[in-house]
């Protein structure tokens, strides 16, 4: 009984930890959807998406019409996108996406996580030849589901890939980064339920390292995603 109530506390703890940092950031990026295309997700499919994308990490709708109401406040904190890039362990490249209200916080938190890690920061735009931007959907595969027509039906609004994971149950469409907009909306013209979408940076030279060498870069990216200010990690291993 002590062990197994031990694991379920420990559990719940650990997901409270993840919740604790994933809210905020979906948060920001819905205060910054709704000051850049308003507040109304009918007119707006970024901020739609973005609900959709809170719902999927079950952010409480409560948080998610803070996060409206944060934009339309006359003291809201001005928050601004901003991308840093470094060289990690072993040579991995990172490309790190930034949403905050202090820049001066961030870039001092950013450099100091690299160079912890034996990496360092890198010029702005040294990275950008090794990724390509993509607009990346998840949805998942009913029974009722024709998934080659689904693909026939999309190539006209940008899809240049769609995978399907082993089991067969969820799927991942691929399209450029500047058709964001008419390939999620051509997914609700089918009928398809998007469970989450994303733009994204994909590495067009991936690069394999070893489990010793991975386990230095995955402590790079966790200490990365922690802080609070970062929205996502991109890196280019395979």
């Amino acid at each position: 009984m002590g062990r197994a109530f031990e694991y379920r506390r420990k559990s719940k703890e650990a997901r409270w930890d993840k919740m604790s940092k994933i809210f905020p950031k979906i948060g920001k990026a819905i205060t910054m959807a709704v000051k850049e295309g308003g507040a109304d997700p009918d007119s707006n499919p970024k901020l739609r998406l973005l609900i959709q994308n809170a719902k999927a990490a079950n952010m409480p709708k409560d948080n998610v019409d803070s996060a409206i109401k944060r934009a339309d406040g006359k003291d809201a904190a001005e928050i601004t996108e901003i991308n840093y890039e470094g060289k990690g362990p072993n040579g991995v490249m990172v490309f790190v996406e930034c949403a905050t209200d202090n820049t001066n916080r961030s870039v001092a938190n950013i450099k100091t996580i690299f160079n912890k890690s034996g990496g360092q920061m890198l010029p702005s735009g040294a990275l950008d030849f090794l990724f390509d931007r993509k607009t990346v959907v998840e949805f998942e595969i009913t029974e009722e589901m024709e998934v080659d027509e689904i693909e026939l039906s999309l190539i006209d609004s940008g899809l240049e890939e769609l995978e399907v994971d082993e089991e067969g149950k969820v799927a991942y469409a691929y399209a450029d980064f500047t058709d964001f907009g008419q390939f999620t909306s051509a997914f609700e013209s089918l009928g398809v339920e998007i469970k989450k979408a994303n733009p994204q940076r994909i590495p067009n030279n991936p690069q394999d390292f070893s489990e010793e060498e991975m386990v230095e870069i995955e402590a790079l990216i966790d200490k990365l995603e922690d802080d609070e200010d970062v929205q996502a990690v991109f890196t280019n291993v395979n």
